[in-house]
């Protein structure tokens, strides 16, 4: 019993951990505008998973309209994604999808 709880919590631990990287650019024309931003904090929101998106030196939450917003990121840029926490595989496909589909614009 006492092994089945500590196996548990190891794996339980390791899902916290994991954390997952990837840089992605920005495809439509009009860039991480306020639309955009607002999609990507919406889709960002709806997981668990801390997401922290970084921009040359910059880095900033995910989750925040503000911190999106102060990327200034335009098109064609990279972007760093560094996404952790249980869910964080869905997360950061959600996300990829999103930036793929270009915001759902162009």
């Amino acid at each position: 019993m006492l092994l089945q709880l500590h196996q548990d919590f190891l794996k339980r631990q390791l899902l916290l951990d994991k954390c997952l990287k990837r840089r992605l650019q920005i495809q439509n024309r009009l860039g991480l505008h306020a639309r955009a931003a607002a999609k990507f904090v919406q889709t960002a929101n709806r997981f668990a998973a801390e997401i922290w998106v970084t921009h040359k030196s910059q880095r900033v939450n995910g989750k925040s309209i503000m911190g999106i917003m102060m990327l200034a990121a335009t098109f064609e840029t990279w972007l760093e994604l560094e996404v952790s926490g249980e869910d964080a595989d869905e997360a950061l496909l959600a996300i990829t999808e999103l930036m793929a589909n270009k915001f759902g614009e162009d």
